[in-house]
């Protein structure tokens, strides 16, 4: 349901991109509302929520109802239980563990478009910069493509890494650069301003983000890339991010070819050297 509101959300109507933002940011109201209860929500018209439903390819709202249930099942594989003192606990079990991050990562794969991951690809190969942005919990995601693209290429910097320096490093950012920005989860005015500032300087902008973000992503980004990071709720799970910041990665080194190989053998040379003097 979600994917499908992204892919046309531009082609919907201002009304009804009105009750798609609804859906998007609570999906379970489809699970426990009407139709007419959710155009009352969105303060849209009851044929304007019958529109809504036809262009995203469903027959009739109980179809749409069925699916909902379906991705709830599909993305929160986590059990519970009531404990012998009454209270609920969640299922930690190892192979309930394995299950949540290999459909996280399956999906994500299953959906990544090639295409798209060879744009990115070529965006940070033609860019004098590549600058990781991740805000409050993800930005140690941000540092680890730092680490893992500066083996591959030159010029490669987190945003905004000392204390009170963002507006310096804001103001370094030229025309071609890129930034990569990670984010799960709604986005911070923070990052809606950071973004704003970066397109006025012309620099490409590639966004890692799961499905909940998408429209905001679309609308500030050049290309976003799709991660699922569905999880229990009281840890979230990082795995997706990390594999897709490694699958760029890979694809960047075989785009450039012999030129990462031999960033990477300087890098693995100093580090020898380094431990020979030290």
């Amino acid at each position: 349901m979600s994917l499908r509101i992204q892919e046309r959300i531009n082609r919907l109507t201002k009304s009804e991109q009105k009750l798609a933002r609804v859906i998007l940011e609570s999906p379970t109201l489809i699970e426990t509302h009407s139709a007419t209860e959710l155009a009352n929500i969105a303060d849209v018209s009851k044929a304007t929520a019958a529109r809504f439903f036809r262009a995203l390819g469903y027959a009739d709202f109980e179809e749409v109802k069925l699916q909902a249930r379906e991705e709830r099942n599909r993305t929160q594989p986590y059990s519970y239980s009531v404990s012998p003192q009454g209270g609920t606990v969640l299922g930690r079990k190892i192979s309930e563990h394995l299950e949540l991050e290999l459909t996280n990562l399956t999906r994500t794969f299953e959906e990544m478009d090639p295409d798209a991951l060879r744009q990115a690809s070529r965006m940070i190969a033609d860019a004098p910069r590549v600058w990781f942005l991740g805000l409050g919990a993800d930005g140690w995601f941000a540092r680890y493509a730092r680490i893992t693209f500066a083996r591959l290429r030159h010029n490669v910097n987190v945003l905004g890494t000392g204390e009170g320096a963002l507006a310096e490093d804001l103001a370094m950012m030229g025309p071609r650069d890129v930034l990569v920005v990670t984010v799960q989860g709604p986005q911070t005015k923070e990052l809606k301003a950071i973004l704003s500032f970066a397109r006025t300087t012309r620099v490409s902008i590639i966004m890692i983000t799961d499905h909940s973000n998408l429209a905001q992503a679309k609308r500030f980004s050049d290309l976003v890339l799709r991660c699922h990071i569905a999880s229990y709720g009281l840890v979230a799970t990082h795995t997706t991010m990390v594999s897709l910041l490694r699958l760029l990665a890979v694809s960047y080194a075989g785009h450039v070819g012999e030129t990462a190989v031999q960033r990477a053998g300087l890098i693995d040379d100093i580090n020898e050297e380094l431990e020979i003097n030290g």
